[in-house]
C-alpha cells in the first residue's frame, strides 16, 4: 500500500509548493480536486485539457517529486433536482473523466448525488426509514428513475476510457452504505466501486472492518480516505447520529471528524489496514483532514505518524511456514 493525501488541505498553497510539502512527509501519492465541493485550486480541467504543454507541466510537477496521483476528485450531487446545479455537477464529472483518462488517473472520487421526491422538487430528499409509506414511495421513485439511469450512462462514459469511479458513502446522499453501493453496482457496473471513508461508517454506526470486508469481497473497493471520527457518548444520547448541529460547534455535537487515532486507537487501524489487506485492496489510503480541533499542519503530519505505524508497505510474500 501506499500513503497518500488529498491535496484540498493544502489549497492556499500552490501545487508545487503543496507537492514539495507532501513529498517531503514522505508520501507517495495525491489525490487532487478538480471542481464542486473540493475545488479546483491545483487542477482545473478546463485549462489542462485546453492545453497540452500545461497538462505535461502539471503530469511532471508530481511525477519529478516521486509522487503519483491516486484519483481526482470532485464531490457533487449530479442528481441534484435542479437543473442547473445538476448540470454543472455532470459537467465537472464528465471533464474530470477526460482530465482522468489523459493523465492515466484510474479512479474519480464523486459523490452518488441525491434526487429529489419528483421531477418538481426544489431540494434533494433523502428518505432514512420505510414508514410511513410515503418515504419508501419516493425511495423507490428515485432509484428507479433518477439513480440507476444515471449512473449506468455516465458509470459506462467513464469505464470507455478505463476510468473507475469511487463513490463516497456520505449521508445525505442514495449511496452511503455498503448495501447501497453494492446496489447501485450491481444495476450499473463494475466501474462503481466505493472511495471509502472509515469516518462516514462509524457516524453512521457502521464498522468500518466489517463495510471493508463485506465491500472488499464483491472487488468494489476503488479508494480508501483515511479520516477517523469521535462519538460523544453523552450528545449523542441527545442529539442522535443524525446531529444538524454545525461542525463547527464541536462541544455539543454528537460526532465529530478527527484526524487518523484521535477518535479511534491504533490497534482499530491497524485492524482497518489488516482487513483491506485481507480483502486484496494494496493501493491507496489517502489522508483527509477535517479536525476542528488541529491546524492543518498538525492534524496531516499526526495522522502520517499514526499511518506509518501501522500500514503494510511491502508486497505480499509467500507463507514459509505453511
Amino acid at each position: 500500500m501506499k500513503l497518500g493525501v488529498f491535496t484540498v488541505l493544502f489549497q492556499q498553497k500552490p501545487l508545487e509548493e503543496a507537492l514539495d510539502y507532501i513529498a517531503a512527509q514522505g508520501l507517495q501519492a495525491v489525490e487532487i480536486g478538480t471542481g464542486a465541493y473540493p475545488g479546483n485550486a491545483h487542477c482545473n480541467p478546463d485549462v489542462l485539457l485546453a492545453d497540452e504543454s500545461k497538462l505535461k507541466a502539471f503530469k511532471h510537477a508530481v511525477e519529478s517529486r516521486g509522487l503519483t496521483i491516486s484519483a481526482l476528485s470532485c464531490h457533487a450531487n449530479p442528481l441534484h433536482p435542479q437543473k442547473a446545479i445538476a448540470q454543472e455537477a455532470h459537467d465537472t464529472i464528465i471533464k474530470t473523466v477526460d482530465l482522468a483518462q489523459k493523465l492515466e488517473v484510474p479512479v474519480v472520487n464523486t459523490f452518488s448525488g441525491c434526487p429529489g421526491d419528483s421531477d418538481d422538487a426544489k431540494y434533494p430528499n433523502w428518505p432514512v426509514a420505510p414508514w410511513p409509506p410515503d418515504f419508501q414511495e419516493i425511495l423507490d421513485w428515485q432509484w428507479a428513475n433518477k439513480v440507476i439511469p444515471y449512473w449506468t450512462e455516465t458509470g459506462k462514459y467513464a469505464s470507455d476510457r478505463s476510468v473507475k469511479f469511487g463513490l463516497e458513502l456520505h449521508g445525505g446522499f442514495s449511496v452511503h452504505t455498503p448495501a447501497t453501493l453494492l446496489r447501485l453496482r450491481e444495476a450499473a457496473g463494475d466501474v462503481i466501486g466505493a472511495n471509502l471513508d472509515p469516518s462516514h461508517m462509524w457516524w453512521q454506526g457502521i464498522d468500518p472492518v466489517q463495510a471493508i470486508q463485506i465491500l472488499g469481497r464483491a472487488g468494489a473497493i476503488h479508494h480508501f480516505h483515511a479520516k477517523d471520527t469521535s462519538i460523544d457518548p453523552i450528545n449523542v444520547n441527545r442529539y442522535g447520529l443524525t446531529d444538524m448541529q454545525s461542525y463547527s460547534n464541536m462541544l455539543d455535537r454528537a460526532w465529530q471528524f478527527r484526524t487518523v487515532g484521535y477518535g479511534h486507537d491504533i490497534k482499530v487501524w491497524a485492524d482497518i489496514i489488516s482487513a483491506l489487506r485481507l480483502v486484496g485492496y494494496d493501493y491507496v489510503v489517502s489522508i483527509e483532514h477535517e479536525d476542528g480541533l488541529m491546524s492543518v499542519e498538525e492534524g496531516f503530519t499526526k495522522a502520517v505518524q499514526n499511518l506509518q505505524q501501522v500500514l503494510i508497505k511491502e508486497p505480499l510474500g509467500e507463507m514459509w511456514w505453511v
